[in-house]
This record gives structure tokens, sequence and C-alpha cells, in this order.
């Protein structure tokens, strides 16, 4: 993680893995960062689950992500609760027995 700063704002770089084990660091940086800071994801090479929900939690937020992969976009968008959804997070799969 490289924080700098561009256009006013901050920019944290993250590189290499980004899993849920370091992801308080990640929000120990940007916390009360103003303006919303903004999180470049170019040299990010793989991700975990939590890494994609706090990734999402960060756009809705108000934070950018910058060179975000296909494949985190793309899992992002799969693993967002659906309007009308069972309130259970979209965690859950439908079981039966």
């Amino acid at each position: 993680m490289q924080p700098s700063a561009a256009q006013g704002r901050t920019v944290v770089r993250l590189i290499g893995r980004v899993q849920s084990e370091c992801l308080a660091e990640i929000e120990a940086q940007i916390d009360g960062v103003n303006p919303r800071p903004v999180l470049d994801l170019e040299e990010v090479t793989l991700v975990d689950v939590g890494a994609v929900r706090f990734l999402s939690a960060c756009e809705h937020s108000g934070i950018d992500l910058l060179h975000c992969a296909q494949y985190i976009r793309h899992w992002m968008a799969s693993d967002r609760p659906t309007q009308g959804n069972s309130g259970d997070g979209g965690d859950k799969a439908d079981r039966k027995g």
C-alpha cells in the first residue's frame, strides 16, 4: 500500500494480494480522509471475497476505484444483493432439506 496525492485527493495504491486480513490497515489509511480518497488497484493481483465486499462498500460510500480489473468488477456486481432479496445479504444459496 502506497499513499500519495493527486489533484488534491489522496490516492492509496494497493499492490499484490488484497485479502481480508489486510482490510483493517487499508481502512485505517483511508478513514477520515477528506475529500474522499481514491483507491488505485492497478497492481492488485488477487482478491478474496472479503476484499471484494470491502471494495464494493468503498465504492458505494463515494471512494473511486481506479484501474479496477474486470474480474473484480464482475465479482463486485455479482456479490451485490438484488432488489427484493430475502434480506440475507445475498450470501446464502437456496437450500432445501
